[in-house]
């Protein structure tokens, strides 16, 4: 069994063959997807995909911090309000992107802020979206720093010391489809780093490992991903999927509320 912690398979990339993209990954042995929110514009469209795979679908709630314009407390509070009507398995995904716009970066920690505060009230993991951003959304962390910060550092891509720097702080790494790129650069260091504290994710439909990179990624693609993170530990894939669901599943369903 293999489960794919982040995928945004409710997004418009997969109008076309959402089921029968579905039906390759579960033929591939992805049984459960966590999906993470972007901003309300996307809300109905997660929900319609949970009822139709509700066994399967698992929804996290949160703004996306490229999402954070200035009607960012609009959209917060639309996040409050899902919240208020029913259970999530997440706060996500959230966190600070200065790739694509660093003039919002207050209200992207204002948010950010938030949206822990948020989990920690409701005993949920975060799981981070953070490009060019390790500094600052560590000086966030770090001010939440305590038993109830939990959570996944969604495609991780930073060096050794900035892996060890988010497990101490609570955080699994989430290791996608940049694990088999020849410049991904985490695949030289990952050994040093114990598994059990990694989780797979695609982020479908973005980030598509080899041989696929460039081209529209799905869920299927979890097992090379898998299959790579064998070749680095030196190990069985059955022994990666194993050890990652169990660590998965130790982040989501403690704590868990459904109601």
């Amino acid at each position: 069994m293999l489960i794919d912690t982040h995928c945004h398979l409710y997004s418009e990339a997969f109008d076309d063959d959402r089921d029968q993209m579905i039906g390759r990954a579960r033929e591939r042995g992805v049984e459960l997807f966590y999906l993470p929110a972007i901003d309300s514009s996307y809300t109905e469209s997660m929900y319609r995909l949970e009822d139709q795979y509700p066994d399967q679908m698992r929804l996290m709630m949160g703004l996306h911090p490229t999402s954070v314009k200035a009607n960012f407390k609009e959209e917060l509070e639309h996040v409050f309000r899902q919240f208020e009507a029913r259970d999530f398995w997440a706060v996500g995904e959230i966190g600070i992107d200065l790739y694509w716009d660093k003039s919002t970066i207050a209200w992207q920690i204002d948010a950010f802020h938030q949206q822990i505060e948020l989990a920690k009230s409701k005993q949920l993991p975060i799981v981070i979206h953070c490009r060019e951003s390790f500094d600052e959304i560590f000086d966030v962390l770090e001010q939440h720093r305590g038993p109830l910060l939990r959570g996944i550092f969604h495609c991780f891509t930073g060096t050794l010391d900035q892996a060890n720097q988010a497990i101490d702080l609570g955080m699994k790494l989430g290791i996608g489809g940049v694990v088999t790129f020849k410049n991904g650069k985490i695949d030289q260091f990952l050994d040093q780093v114990e598994m059990k504290h990694l989780v797979l994710e695609t982020d479908s439909p973005y980030l598509s490992p080899v041989p696929y990179r460039g081209k529209r990624n799905e869920s299927s693609y979890l097992s090379l991903v898998c299959e790579k993170l064998a070749q680095v530990y030196d190990v069985t894939p059955n022994e990666v999927a194993r050890e990652t669901t169990k660590n998965a599943m130790e982040v989501f369903e403690k704590g868990i509320k459904k109601s």
